[in-house]
């Protein structure tokens, strides 16, 4: 059934993703007649003031609790810190309200598990980014090694690191109601490069290679403090982590989330070894390859993250020039089941497996012993 009407939808967290993506992206009116932000929510109240100020949003909130109860919304986009992705979602799912979760879904597979059952028992829809797997490269590259461009593949590495991000993302300085605490990505639980950035690389590799079967890893704190407008981080969450992803029949990869450092640069694309050839990030045998809309981005070096959001299917007109517009697309893919009754390939059970590849990689990390994954998903969206 279809819905008439825009979606109201909440929006939980009003830190740098909402500020130079979420909101500007939302607030332009070409979504405005499928989407409306009705509502924020952030306990900085005068940051979420003049945010919803900024871009005309009705109502304001210091918490969840309050938007659920008062905001009158359809759905809501989790936007808080990934350690509360779990009880924020349950709580919108639990008043009948769809959810949008940013990545990670969830810290933990038992969390995953609840939201799911919660959304099938009420019949309410989460889409969990990021939504790697619909970006025309990556379908391309399962394509080609289906297709046999680089024989049988052997292995694959990918991943990503932190470096010093976080501490020098230019919104965190300045924002209304003081500087917006990068802490939490480097503290239990749902801090590090892990849940934070690799999960990209994870949901790529997977859209690739299918589900894994099982992992093992090594992990640690590499870089014990981070300073932020001079005061001292104190790091808690394992920052440098490699794990050895099993997808079976001898097939293996090297997933990586560090303090610093990457093997091609490019965030989150992986290189895939193969017997007869090798496909680096978006090059076939170190020459570019052909996949739709790769024309649009000609003016930008392969890797450029930026340039290939373009590519996404809602990623149009001005959408194109702000920032963030992989979350965009990934809210639309919401707002597109929930009004026209049409599935979105971006998947709960996707992002659950790629948590229990985490998960189960610091598993493995602190007893020595390869885990099995009790999940799988099905890249039909099925």
């Amino acid at each position: 059934m279809t819905r008439r009407g825009p979606i109201r939808l909440g929006v939980v967290g009003v830190g740098a993703l909402s500020l130079r993506g979420i909101l500007p992206h939302l607030s332009q009116p070409d979504v405005a007649d499928r989407v409306v932000v009705a509502a924020v929510a952030d306990p900085i109240v005068e940051r979420a003031r003049a945010a919803a100020t900024l871009h005309a949003i009705p109502s304001v909130f210091a918490s969840m609790e309050e938007l659920i109860a008062d905001g009158d919304v359809d759905a809501v986009t989790i936007v808080s810190p990934i350690g509360l992705h779990f009880e924020h979602a349950r709580a919108a799912l639990r008043a009948g309200v769809h959810v949008h979760l940013n990545k990670t879904m969830t810290t933990t597979v038992a969390e995953a598990d609840e939201l799911i059952e919660l959304a099938a028992a009420a019949d309410r829809r989460i889409v969990a980014s990021p939504g790697e797997v619909l970006r025309p490269h990556v379908a391309r590259t399962r394509e080609l090694i289906a297709d046999g461009a680089i024989g049988r593949v052997t292995w694959a590495i990918c991943g990503a690191a932190f470096a010093r991000y976080h501490e020098e993302e230019p919104e965190r300085a300045d924002a209304a109601g003081g500087a917006i605490d990068p802490s939490w990505y480097f503290r239990r639980p749902g801090g590090g490069p892990m849940y934070d950035m690799t999960v990209y690389a994870l949901h790529q590799l997977t859209s690739v290679l299918g589900p894994a079967r099982r992992v093992t890893a090594q992990s640690g704190v590499r870089v014990p403090e981070r300073t932020f407008l001079g005061r001292t981080v104190v790091t808690e969450a394992d920052d440098n982590t490699v794990l050895l992803v099993n997808f079976g029949a001898g097939l293996v990869a090297v997933a990586y989330g560090t303090a610093a450092g990457s093997p091609n640069g490019q965030f989150g694309m992986g290189i895939y070894y193969g017997t007869h050839g090798t496909i680096d990030g978006l090059l076939l045998d170190d020459a570019p390859f052909e996949f739709p809309g790769r024309a649009d981005t000609l003016d930008a070096p392969l890797g450029d993250q930026a340039a290939q959001n373009r590519l996404l299917p809602h990623v149009v007109g001005a959408h194109k020039m702000i920032g963030e517009a992989h979350v965009f697309e990934d809210i639309m893919q919401l707002v597109d089941w929930i009004r026209d009754d049409r599935p979105s390939a971006v998947t709960a059970e996707h992002a659950r497996h790629v948590v229990d590849i985490i998960e189960s990689g610091y598993r493995a990390a602190a007893t020595g012993l390869t885990q099995d994954l009790g999940t799988t998903f099905r890249l039909d969206g099925g």
